[in-house]
């Protein structure tokens, strides 16, 4: 392909500018003060969202158990059980309820078994080499949890002197962090599933809501009682992963993600005949900059999640064939191979092309026989696992992106010491020749295989529209 020269130089000097301010944000950053110490197992760990309620016909943790050897052959390292809690009757939304309207902090919700089913779940998950974690709600409560009665004062108040719920939460009432008291019992509840269950951490949720503070203080409490605890945040800021959170959510990464799909023509979701959201148009080469601006602002050894699907989109923002249309396995794969660790949510292992409703039982998905999807993850996994490049945190490998003229190919490598991966994906509306002039060095894959057909092969001549590569060394 020929191309302009004073363009060519444009752009080279660009994507220069770019490399070189992402290197020096992750040099720049890596003093960057932490006092959260990683479990080793959470390196190259996957993290699996179960949604206990639509799991199995019976939504029992009973039947979730037969479950267990086959997320263990997917290759699930840490389960993450959406909130297993009784759901306050009071102001309660729909026919079941949200998981989020939390009547008592030391039960089991009886819609799923009871605590020493759940307690068996545990340990089998254990036996198996699996963590567990629980989805925790310390923003506010159930309207009808004890804490309403016994201790009002807990509780924040609204103009009127009256308990009340953030947004449009009607179903529960915000908790008050000025008092320290209320702070004792959260956090002497978190103790309980710790000791008297065996979980191994928790999913915070709307993590931002609670006074950083808090939680500097409940993981040194926390870690005391578990040293190897793990400890996810609903949130998106850095300060709370500088003394509390092992990882966060990497939101403004699913949003790029939608937002590229939106610009190649993906994305198709709409609710209730609403218009489609709208997004800036957005090409493949904005992750860099992403990439860099949260190098510059987390603290270098931290985590972020990675992901395509959780419950949150699948219910209420569509599918991630919804949002992302053909390119959903390229993204995938990028949630796999970019910083940080990926999240497979309940079906996704399947191809699973519908959302969950919320308030009610729905149909659970269909586990047997294994399909595609399924062998595509497994395979995903086993990559985290046997490539110490793709670790989480500072002791995964750098990241070295190769730009090409054309911004919808993403093409990058990182490296650990001998072991390297290389990605490929293509993800513009359109085929496109391959390579596309990279404007500075070529990628080479001497010395790697294809890792999904494990066979030694040149760099393909095209990508189709979401199509990706995965090369590692032998």
């Amino acid at each position: 392909m020929l191309i302009n020269n004073v363009s060519y130089m444009k752009r080279f000097a660009v994507f220069s500018a770019i490399a070189s301010m992402i290197a020096s944000l992750f040099q720049a950053n890596a003093a960057a003060p932490t006092t959260v110490k990683h479990p080793d197992w959470s390196r190259n760990a996957v993290i699996y969202e179960v949604n206990l309620r639509q799991y199995t016909d019976s939504g029992k943790v009973t039947d979730f158990a037969k479950e267990l050897p086959r997320l263990k052959e997917l290759g699930v390292d840490i389960l993450w059980f959406m909130p297993i809690h009784p759901i306050s009757e009071l102001n309660r939304k729909g026919e079941l309820g949200s998981y989020y309207a939390v009547k008592d902090y030391k039960a089991f919700n009886p819609e799923y078994g009871t605590i020493d089913e759940f307690k068996q779940v545990v340990e089998q998950a254990h036996k198996l080499g699996m963590k567990v974690i629980l989805d925790w709600v310390p923003n506010h409560t159930g309207c009808d949890n004890p804490w309403v009665k016994k201790h009002p004062d807990w509780y924040a108040k609204d103009k009127d002197g009256k308990m009340y719920g953030p947004y449009d939460w009607t179903d529960v009432y915000k908790l008050d962090y000025s008092n320290p008291k209320m702070r004792k019992g959260m956090i002497d509840a978190l103790k309980f599933w710790l000791t008297e269950v065996g979980v191994d951490g928790y999913r915070c949720d709307v993590a931002s809501e609670v006074p950083v503070d808090f939680w500097d203080e409940a993981r040194v409490q926390l870690q005391r009682v578990k040293p190897d605890l793990f400890m996810l945040a609903e949130a998106s800021e850095p300060k709370l992963q500088v003394n509390a959170f092992d990882m966060g959510y990497n939101w403004p990464m699913k949003d790029l993600f939608s937002a590229i799909a939106a610009t190649s023509g993906e994305y198709t979701f709409s609710k209730d005949g609403e218009p489609m959201r709208t997004f800036p148009a957005t090409t493949a080469v904005a992750i860099d900059t992403l990439l860099a601006k949260q190098a510059a602002e987390y603290p270098a050894d931290t985590y972020l999640m990675n992901m395509i699907t959780n419950h949150d989109l699948n219910s209420w923002e569509g599918t991630e064939f919804d949002r992302l249309g053909n390119l959903a396995d390229a993204f995938a794969v990028l949630s796999y191979t970019l910083p940080g660790m990926p999240l497979i949510y309940t079906g996704q292992e399947t191809g699973m092309n519908r959302a969950f409703e919320f308030f009610v039982k729905d149909k659970a998905p269909q586990w047997e026989p294994r399909n595609g999807y399924f062998n595509f993850y497994k395979k995903l996994n086993a990559l985290k696992h046997d490539h110490k490049a793709l670790n989480a945190g500072a002791q995964g490998g750098e990241m070295q992106r190769f730009p090409t003229t054309d911004d919808n190919i993403y093409v990058f490598q990182r490296t650990v010491d001998d072991d390297n991966v290389l990605v490929m994906v293509n993800l513009g509306e359109g085929p496109a020749v391959v390579p596309v002039d990279y404007t500075q060095e070529q990628p080479s894959v001497e010395g790697m295989i294809n890792y999904f057909t494990g066979k030694e092969e040149a760099l393909p001549s095209s990508l189709q529209n979401g199509e990706w590569r995965i090369y590692v060394t032998e």
